[in-house]
């Protein structure tokens, strides 16, 4: 037990996600940087063949930041959320911590789920990735454990059905 004047400490939750995840969320971004890029080359053809007007600079300046725009997320972004995004199923509770920049710690106490439900788009199956999600009844919705080895979500979705079904409160 803490001494009165000790403050309780919230633990760092035990697992990380697949170390797959990384390159899942790169080649994700990359997608997504395609999807810029045209944007970009868009823009910069109407700025190219409308150049006289007082909208020229702000195309240009919009070419820049569609170009720029992701870059975080191919370089940097994809370690840093692999170093924060953890996870942890006990007995009572549900622990996820996401996020990079401002990173979130949310903990669904097992006697409040509901549904516990698993996905895989076809970008994550390629990769053998896996998305948990935990429903409650609240209003904050569902917990995702997100990127897990495709046999390890599945294991965890068995665990969690079983330590729901045995809980003896109503989850509503």
């Amino acid at each position: 037990m803490n001494a009165p004047d000790t403050p309780l400490r919230l633990r760092e939750p035990a697992h990380q996600v697949s170390e797959r995840a990384p390159a899942y969320w790169r080649l994700s971004e990359a997608i997504s940087a395609v999807i810029w890029l045209v944007l970009a080359i868009g823009v910069a053809v109407t700025a190219i063949l409308v150049p006289h007007g007082f909208w020229t600079w702000i195309m240009w300046v919009a070419v820049v930041i569609f170009v720029l725009a992701p870059v975080p997320g191919l370089t940097f972004v994809p370690t840093i959320r692999f170093r924060i995004h953890r996870w942890e199923v006990t007995d009572i509770a549900v622990h996820v911590r996401h996020g990079w920049l401002t990173v979130v710690d949310e903990i669904v106490p097992l006697s409040r789920v509901q549904t516990v439900d698993s996905t895989q788009g076809p970008l994550m199956r390629r990769f053998g990735l896996r998305t948990v999600k935990v429903s409650t009844a609240s209003s904050a919705g569902t917990v995702q454990i997100a990127c897990l080895d495709d046999a390890l979500a599945l294991e965890v979705v068995a665990k969690l059905v079983a330590i729901t079904a045995a809980t003896p409160e109503d989850a509503t």
